[in-house]
């Protein structure tokens, strides 16, 4: 069914390419509109016969929607070289395609899956196009396509290629999807797809008997694609994972991953995906958790990279992805310096190097400034650049991609030979000859260069790392290969006695699933699908088994909660500002006897010189009603602390509500007083009548019968009662006053603002009147420190619970009533028994 909706779509493509060439229109296609990111890539050599290369050169450095950053990367112009490498040996070769020149037109794609089909259409469209999409009024001298070096931009290249049958050769695409010859049967790879490896690594797990083993991912698509692939296989060999772990730059998900390794015990760990400098993390916390560990890494990782993201761990055995043949070179120089630097493309070539090596973003003319003061020759570039894929071909992407332009020029030679004519037409043929290639390689199997699944099938070579502990050095040591050709008995071979297990005891590790659950633990199906192990797992909070291997875990009463190895249920610590644990309950206490007996001496003070002007000045009456307010303010303080009851909670803030408010009642009616009193001095004044102890007594006992009526109301309807939170805090029970009524808890202590701010205010417009002795003043800053006090509570007291919560509320207490006590009364202390020639009825007047 899919082959038919194939050639559908290509019937489909055909007839409207027709109808409008037949219509008149130069440019028969659907224009495909792609932003372009920064300059266009483009390699272009004519010939006889032109190869399409679509590579990847630059990429995101990013995942941002709104600003995506393409940056190139050394290790892609080395497969850019490669591949200009080989049309160069080929067109020198006199065996290969004599008296033919092979020509190509590359393009990146910029990891980018849209830019990759606009890339394919224009290697469709010819050099001189000069719309991005195929015409349908003729044929070029297109043979195949080389790339791309990614699944997800060469599975969109393949469809269209698909469409008109061209062959195409990946070099590092590993999607199983593209081994599915009815869909693609024209896509070749010179890899082999992530099953063939995943079933490797299955395979060597279950060889050495590890049954439990965990995984650390790449986060990315591949890292994500492999690790599902390998899941599969392990199930398969009823290995089970413990755990899977995205490697990402956050270091508190190391943080995390370093508690989940204390709990498994875990001594194998199989890493997937690409090559991430994020692993060193990682592989340096589990090497500290499990000293005995065993690392099995996938061919991508083992390079001389990997040396350095390893050292700080101890024995690594990984699977290497390298040819076994030492021949593969066909003893031949593969890169010539001088025949390089020599061709027509290599100056632009050698502008994208230096581009990448000064991280310019920009390719236009005027980098050519830039240029010319780079201090590296054309030759320097390209020996450095030959030295470096030397070095890494045989394991990194260079080699095969000089492996894939020597298959499709092979393939050519043979079409050749066959049909003896170059009809461009019939190279939608030319995939049939890429699967008779045979191996170029001296192998003695002698086996075709494409398996039945279009990759080129190669060893696997098992190499025991090793570094040891006392000496910075490491050790690589070939101890078996795998062969995914072979017979199912002899695909693997190992030789466990060259495996350096340990250097003092040098016995196998094991690494199995877990023995029997203590208690405090339940039983827990594995992730896995099959049941060859479980998951130890501690009983959710609240929760204890007392059995071994318990199936389920039981739940402890509201009033108790598990101990710390959850097998049994203990009664949970009851929380509040206790006399006896909790320091600061004794620091309250202390602190509210001193200032309650400071509060009482200045009374006897004050009484003591009652007759003094100092004192009888603005009502002594309100100071003694003042002072004794301060000093039940600092002993209801009491109420709050030990073991709440009904009793003390009810009378907790209705104590202190009233308590505050008869003292800023009091100073309200003191600087009333004071602006009445300025008024009153002048001559027939009409406040005159107001002067006396009746207005001030009747403006304190009115607002605080205000205070006590909305105390009495609260109590009446919803009174606060003694409460028990279980749930707030694991293992804790907190013991604490509900307020029953919310509107009446807030309505006390907006009220009390109230007051506050009338007298803040009342006393500030009468700081200024001309008096001597003018109380307005102290009662304004008394009053900003009362209201910065409770305002500053406020989100303290909503920001806590348990006795926390209760400790601010004493601290607001305690802190206003000093603030009150210290603004109010210590400078007429200070006149009264330091300064007496001050208190006087001249200077006080």
């Amino acid at each position: 069914m899919v082959i038919s909706y194939t050639y559908i779509f290509q019937f489909c493509v055909i007839l409207q390419c027709m109808t409008l060439w037949r219509s008149g229109m130069q440019s028969p296609a659907c224009t495909l509109h792609f932003s372009d990111v920064f300059d266009e890539f483009q390699y272009f050599q004519d010939g006889d016969l032109i190869i399409g290369g679509v590579f990847t050169v630059r990429s995101k450095e990013n995942d941002l929607p709104e600003e995506k950053i393409y940056r190139p990367s050394f290790g892609y112009y080395m497969n850019l070289l490669a591949f200009l490498s080989a049309i160069d040996n080929i067109n020198q070769d006199p065996d290969i395609l004599p008296n033919i020149t092979l020509g190509f037109h590359l393009y990146d794609s910029w990891l980018e899956p849209r830019k990759a089909v606009q890339s394919v259409l224009r290697i469709l469209s010819g050099p001189n196009g000069t719309i991005p999409n195929y015409s349908c009024k003729g044929h070029g001298r297109l043979t195949g396509v080389i790339g791309d070096q990614y699944s997800s931009t060469t599975i969109p290249i393949a469809q269209i290629l698909g469409l008109y049958r061209y062959t195409q050769i990946s070099y590092w695409a590993t999607d199983y999807s593209l081994s599915d010859r009815l869909l693609y049967p024209h896509v070749f790879r010179t890899v082999q797809n992530d099953y063939v490896y995943c079933l490797a690594i299955a395979k060597l797990v279950k060889y050495f008997g590890w049954t439990w083993v965990g995984i650390l991912l790449s986060d990315d698509d591949t890292g994500e694609n492999e690790v599902q692939i390998l899941k599969r296989h392990l199930a398969s060999h009823e290995i089970c994972v413990a755990f899977e772990k995205r490697m990402t730059e956050n270091s508190a998900t190391i943080n995390q991953w370093t508690d989940t390794l204390r709990k498994v015990r875990c001594k194998v760990l199989i890493l997937c995906g690409s090559f991430t400098s994020n692993a060193q993390g990682y592989l340096n916390e589990y090497s500290q958790i499990n000293r005995n560990n065993i690392l099995i890494l996938p061919p991508g990782w083992t390079l001389d990279g990997i040396m350095i993201t390893t050292i700080f761990i101890g024995f690594i055995t990984s699977l290497s992805s390298r040819f076994s043949d030492p021949q593969i070179t066909r003893d031949k120089i593969m890169f010539d310096v001088n025949l390089l630097s020599k061709h027509s493309h290599i100056e632009q070539l050698m502008d994208d190097l230096i581009v990448t090596f000064y991280n310019i973003t920009s390719t236009q003319n005027g980098k050519n400034i830039y240029f010319q003061n780079v201090p590296i020759s054309r030759q320097n570039i390209i020996r450095f650049l030959i030295s470096v894929i030397d070095k890494s071909m045989f394991s990194r992407e260079s080699l095969r991609v000089y492996i894939a332009v020597e298959a499709m020029a092979e393939a050519i030679h043979f079409f050749n030979k066959f049909k003896h004519s170059f009809n461009i037409i019939r190279f939608n043929q030319l995939h049939k000859y890429v699967k008779r290639l045979k191996n170029p390689f001296k192998t003695a199997e002698r086996m075709t260069f494409f398996d039945e699944n279009g990759e080129f099938p190669f060893h696997y070579k098992i190499v025991n790392w090793m570094k040891s502990n006392h000496q910075l050095r490491t050790s690589l040591t070939d101890v078996g290969s795998y062969t995914p050709w072979g017979k199912e008995e002899d695909k693997l071979h190992i030789d466990p006695n060259n495996i350096t297990w340990d250097e003092g005891n040098n016995t196998m590790l094991e690494s199995l699933c877990v023995d029997s659950c203590l208690a405090g633990y339940r039983r827990k199906p594995g992730s896995s699908i099959h049941s060859c192990c479980y998951d130890c797992v501690p009983c959710s909070e609240g929760h204890i088994s007392n059995v071994t291997d318990s199936e389920n875990c039981m739940k402890c009463p509201d009033d108790e909660w598990p101990n710390e190895k959850k097998d049994r249920c203990v009664p949970k610590f009851v929380d509040f500002l206790s006399y006896t644990d909790d320091p600061i309950v004794a620091i309250f206490s202390a602190v509210s006897i001193l200032c309650c007996l400071l509060a009482g001496l200045i009374l006897g003070v004050f009484i003591h010189y009652q007759d003094t002007p100092i004192v009888k000045a603005n009502n002594q009456n309100l100071s003694y009603l003042l002072l004794v307010s301060i000093m039940l303010s600092f002993l209801c303080v009491f109420l709050f602390l030990g073991h709440p009851v009904d009793v003390t909670c009810m009378l907790r803030v209705t104590s202190f509500g009233v308590i505050f408010s008869v003292a800023v009642s009091s100073l309200l009616a003191k600087s009333i007083m004071v602006c009445i009193a300025f008024k009153a001095t002048k001559p027939g004044s009409p406040w005159r009548k107001w002067m006396g102890a009746t207005l001030p007594n009747f403006i304190m006992c009115v607002f605080s019968l205000v205070q006590v009526i909305i105390c009495v109301t609260w109590l009446s309807i919803s009174p606060p009662f003694q409460d028990r939170d279980t749930h707030s805090y694991q293992g804790k029970i907190i013991i604490q006053c509900n307020e029953g009524s919310v509107i009446g808890f807030y309505s006390v202590l907006g009220y009390m603002g109230l007051l506050a701010a009338v007298s803040f205010i009342v006393a500030f417009l009468a700081r200024t009147l001309p008096d001597i002795f003018n109380e307005a003043k102290y009662i304004t800053f008394s009053m900003l420190v009362f209201c910065s006090v409770w305002i500053a509570m406020i989100p303290a007291y909503l920001s806590t619970r348990g006795k926390y919560m209760v400790a601010v509320e004493v601290f607001a207490i305690i802190t206003s009533s000093i603030g009150l006590l210290g603004c109010i009364f210590f400078p007429k202390c200070c006149i009264i028994l330091f300064r007496p020639d001050l208190n006087t009825k001249i200077v006080i007047r």
